[in-house]
């Protein structure tokens, strides 16, 4: 068996055979395992913005109450392991040495599989082995297409649509949301989120042509924030009032609505939860590099939007922190991707920033200080430009004061990034 740095290295290398589409590779390395992903149920949960913490969301409810449940998300963060956990647990180490010869041996000679589609394989063999009672499986990217679409879900779920990943998935909303109703399969329960007027009418043709039941938020089940008592929920058949979610942020009521109107259709097919499992659940799930706070004073806030919808929530929140605390100044550090929409988000950023630093992560795909400042246009806002992440966040140190705001932003690797300088360890290059 090859040592777990081995392995990492191997898996590495498969990134150079880049984003394949297509499902014919995972199902013939799962059907060599053994179908292992049809030993245990499923909830599938795809969408441009907020899957991630859906799913998070799902799953410490369905661990609240008392199923030992697989997760498996990406991409990572500082360590490649975050995308497999049971309860919570990273998958360990010599686990994933040992899975990795496993996937090695159903590839074979004869198939070429991608970075994403060896990793989901073995996520999924590992959740059998451990015997879990549900996995928990996130959308890497689209939908029709994407490796994760290989299983056979109790629920799916669409959480929004909006423009990303152009280059694979299109450039319309209609076309977007074309891709992510690939997951929706015949006759399984479709949960939508909030979604446009054109993404809606995709997704629900394809719904009805599926005879797929869509349950859709603002119509079969609701949400409503409430500043004093937390957030109301009113489903298909369950109500519950006086929520309270751990993951900051008022958007994150859509993605809790969702991922109650999963559980509830998932318990009409057999996976029980109760009220003090939802309450339990929610009120304790963790989901780093979302609205993540690390540090008091100053705020020190990490999250990995990446395009203008998502670019939307920090700006509410951070808008949300001026109104609470005028006197407060917010420092923003962004770094993106070059085929992001840079002056869509930084449009929507920069109003609520007193301080800019311009940054980059350590990846061939970032986007350029000097190109991130020529995406400033003309709004006339001066920036900081800090190429290094580490010199950026020191930079922002300086300029913020104990009462004031830092957020980092723009990119789930640069979050990456400044997490592992904070904790002084060693970055895995696996985050794409």
């Amino acid at each position: 068996m090859m040592s777990y740095p081995a392995s990492i290295e191997f898996l590495y290398g498969l990134q150079r055979r880049g984003i394949k589409l297509g499902l014919e590779t995972i199902e013939t390395m799962l059907a060599r395992l053994g179908r292992p992903h049809d030993r245990y149920p499923t909830l599938h949960i795809g969408g441009t913005n907020g899957k991630g913490s859906t799913a998070a969301m799902a799953a410490a409810v369905l661990q609240a109450a008392g199923h030992r449940v697989g997760l498996y998300t990406s991409p990572h963060l500082v360590d490649f392991r975050e995308r497999i956990r049971v309860n919570g647990n990273l998958i360990p180490e010599d686990c994933v040495s040992e899975l990795t010869a496993r996937v090695q041996d159903a590839t074979g000679l004869t198939l070429e599989p991608t970075f994403f589609e060896f990793t989901t394989a073995l996520a999924l063999q590992y959740f059998a082995d451990r015997e879990v009672d549900v996995a928990v499986i996130e959308v890497g990217m689209g939908g029709r297409y994407d490796a994760t679409s290989a299983i056979a879900p109790l629920v799916s779920a669409i959480t929004n649509v909006a423009l990303d990943h152009q280059e694979y998935l299109g450039s319309t909303v209609g076309a977007v949301a074309f891709e992510k109703a690939g997951i929706i399969k015949r006759g399984v329960p479709v949960v939508a989120g909030r979604l446009c007027p054109e993404a809606a009418g995709v997704i629900g043709r394809i719904a009805s042509e599926r005879k797929a039941p869509l349950f859709r938020l603002g119509a079969e089940f609701r949400v409503a924030a409430d500043p004093l008592e937390g957030f109301r929920y009113d489903g298909v058949r369950e109500t519950h009032t006086g929520l309270s979610c751990a993951l900051p942020g008022a958007h994150q009521f859509d993605n809790a609505a969702c991922a109650l109107a999963m559980l509830e259709l998932a318990a009409a097919r057999g996976l029980p939860h109760s009220e003090d499992s939802v309450r339990q659940g929610l009120s304790t799930v963790r989901w780093e590099g979302r609205l993540e706070i690390v540090e008091r004073h100053p705020l020190l806030v990490l999250d990995g939007a990446h395009n203008p919808a998502a670019a939307e929530a920090v700006a509410a929140y951070l808008a949300g922190h001026r109104r609470a605390h005028p006197d407060s100044r917010i420092v923003a550090v962004v770094g993106m991707m070059r085929d992001k929409d840079r002056e869509g988000f930084l449009r929507l950023i920069l109003p609520l920033s007193d301080e800019v630093i311009l940054t980059q992560a350590q990846t061939a795909r970032a986007a350029s200080v000097q190109e991130l400042c020529a995406s400033l246009g003309e709004r006339g806002h001066a920036a900081h430009l800090a190429p290094l992440p580490g010199d950026a966040l020191s930079l922002a140190r300086r300029l913020a004061s104990s009462e004031d705001l830092i957020c980092v932003t723009g990119s789930l690797m640069l979050v990456g990034e400044v997490k592992a300088l904070l904790r002084g360890c060693v970055l895995s290059p696996l985050r794409g």
